[in-house]
Formats: structure tokens, sequence, C-alpha cells
């Protein structure tokens, strides 16, 4: 898995017994290049030579997520032959589910890092390209993961919402064993990130503690939540193509001067706040709250989404199980299964697609 935050890969070997209960055998975070990253950047914007820098980069990051693999199953004493095969997400460079798209037919969504390159340089079975036959079928393609939630983290009597903060932050509604539904929430990292980049220099915020420190511009963060996208209900997706920094520079022009602390500590505000605002839109009162992604380590956020969705409990996902860095990666890993044993892995009660699809490509391993 790499997210929308492009700051490496996330790989898991996930075992499944025959009673389908799902354990972490072992897990690794693989870096990515410096030049990998600002390529994944580049293209995440219209360009001009799109198409070759897109083959390029495809070819590149299957050859990036194969190695991150192998360097896995190293890491754990396993050889290629003892995997059933490899669930990959790939790096999402443009999303554009229906509501964005002119038509419904131009909907889309795009990821790379070519599964033939994975499946050859393993030698395992790859499944990839899970997203576009559910927006085939007239759903969002995203989130993909609150089928997975629902599998892992529902408990009967408990009225659960799991928050994902990567980029862009999701939630899973779960109604005792029921899969009531799910979203993107709006910017969970992405903003951030960038910002930090900005004024800093450093690659992110570490644990919050610059927005910490800083004050809520109340007039920037009216501007951040009047956007249309807070208003829509149902199903829903976005990306950073959307919550981009020309976005945030657009509003950032319109107000006064502002210092560059105080403007991280809005943007974690946002976060929470939309967060927060996106489970009341929907109705959801939860009585637990569990974070997952890289923003459960933001300490600034977690502290501000605990003020705004009180009274529910919030914790991590450590405490169901899974430690919040490997939830979406084991998704995947999942996913894959359930297209292996070709089963539905998208929930139409959470993409808006027309009914259950069985989701995912398979590229066969290397046998002699």
């Amino acid at each position: 898995m790499s997210g929308t935050s492009a700051d490496g890969i996330d790989a898991v070997i996930l075992n499944v017994d025959t009673t389908g209960k799902l354990s972490l055998r072992a897990t690794r975070s693989h870096p990515l290049d410096s030049t990998v990253k600002a390529a994944i950047g580049a293209l995440c914007t219209p360009g001009e030579d799109e198409i070759d820098r897109l083959g390029e980069l495809d070819r590149r990051l299957g050859h990036c997520f194969a190695e991150a693999a192998l360097a896995l199953l190293k890491d754990a004493g396993l050889v290629p032959q003892q995997i059933t095969a490899i669930g990959s997400h790939g790096q999402t460079v443009r999303h554009r589910p229906r509501r964005q798209a002119e038509n419904s037919a131009a909907a889309f969504s795009l990821q790379i890092g070519d599964p033939n390159t994975i499946a050859e340089l393993t030698g395992i079975t790859t499944v990839a390209d899970f997203r576009r036959r559910d927006i085939a079928a007239a759903g969002e393609g995203a989130p993909l993961v609150p089928a997975f939630h629902r599998n892992q983290f529902a408990q009967e009597g408990s009225r659960r919402a799991i928050i994902n903060i990567g980029g862009i932050a999701n939630a899973t509604l779960l109604d005792g064993l029921t899969l009531l539904g799910g979203f993107d929430c709006g910017p969970g990292n992405t903003l951030l990130d960038y910002w930090a980049q900005q004024a800093t220099g450093a690659a992110y915020d570490a644990g919050g503690a610059w927005s910490a420190g800083g004050s809520v511009d109340r007039d920037l963060l009216d501007a951040c939540l009047d956007d249309p996208f807070f208003l829509r209900k149902g199903p829903r997706s976005t990306g950073r193509e959307h919550f981009s920094a020309d976005w945030l520079q657009s509003r950032l022009k319109a107000m006064h001067a502002l210092e560059a602390r105080d403007i991280q500590a809005t943007l974690a505000e946002f976060t929470a706040r939309s967060i927060a605002g996106s489970l009341e839109t929907a109705g959801f009162a939860a009585q637990e709250v569990y974070v997952c992604g890289g923003g459960a380590h933001n300490a600034d956020i977690m502290r501000r989404l605990h003020h705004s969705l009180r009274p529910a409990r919030l914790d991590t996902t450590a405490s169901l199980g899974i430690h919040p860095d490997w939830v979406e990666a084991a998704a995947f890993a999942w996913l894959a299964r359930q297209r292996l044993c070709n089963r539905p892995g998208n929930a139409p009660e959470v993409t808006g697609a027309a009914g259950l699809r069985v989701l995912g490509a398979v590229y066969p391993g290397v046998t002699d």
C-alpha cells in the first residue's frame, strides 16, 4: 500500500486460518526514493508528457513494490513459494469519481505500480486494480476498506466508527455487525504535510508538535469548511486533486496575513472538524471511535478529535488487534483473498455501486 501522502510503502504478511481469522505475521515500512516521490507528486496534477511520465513511473513503482515484498519476505524468513498472493493497491495518481466527472461514463480512478512487473520479479501471483470495477458499476471506487473494517472490527452491541487518517480521511460506520455506510471525510494529512514542507522544510509535522503551539484562525477555518464537498450526503470520495496546494493557497490569498504556525493549527482543526462534521452529517452518533493511518500518531489531531467527538470513546485500532500503521495494507491483502475466492470486495452502501462486485485483476506468478 502506498497512500495519498506517498511517504513510503506499507507491506504486511497476512495469515488467514481455515476459519477466516486474520493475523499479521510480519510488517515492513519500505522507503520510497525522493525522486520517485517527486515523480508521483508531479504526476498528480496535469502537466506535459503525462503519458510518457506515467508509463515510466508505472514500471518504476512496480519495481519498488516488488522490492518491498521481497524485503518483507526476507525479514520474515519466508520464501515466495509460501505466499498465496500479493494484493497491491498501487499508487493513486488521479481519482475522478462520478460526481467530479462531467458524466458518470467519464468517471475513473487510476492507480499505478505495474502488477505484471511485481508478479515477474517476485514470482508471486499478484492481484491489483481494485477500484475500477466498482466505478464501472456506478460506484465511487472508494473507500474500499470499510468491508474489511466490518470483517475485522465489527462487534455485536457496539456502535463504532473506524477513521482512517491518511492523506485523505475516511470513515466506516458500524452498528453492531452491520455496515451502515462509509465515506471520505476530507483532507487528513495531505494539507498538513504540504504546509509543513512549505513553511519549515520538514517532510511533516511530527506528532503535531508544531500545530499544537499555534492558534486556530476562525476565518480560515470557516473558509476551508465552506466547500461543497462537505454538503454531500451518502457515498462520496475525494483526493488531493481537489484538496490540493492550489485549493489551500486560494483560501490563504483571501485572508489577512497569518503566522505560519497558526495556519498549521487551523489545518489540524480543519481535519478534526471535517471528520466530526461528516459523522454528524451522516446522523451517526458513535459510542466508540477508532483511528488508524498516520494521523493516529499526530497527538494534536487526536486531541482535537477527542474534543470534537465527545462523549464518544476515542482510541486507535491497536486496541482492536491491528496497529494503526498496518490496517490499510492488511485490507488490500484481504481484498486479494476475496478476489481469489471469487467473493465481493466492495460495499455498495459505501461506494454507491449498483451491487456487490468481485474486485481486482489477477496476474499469475512465475511457476517455472
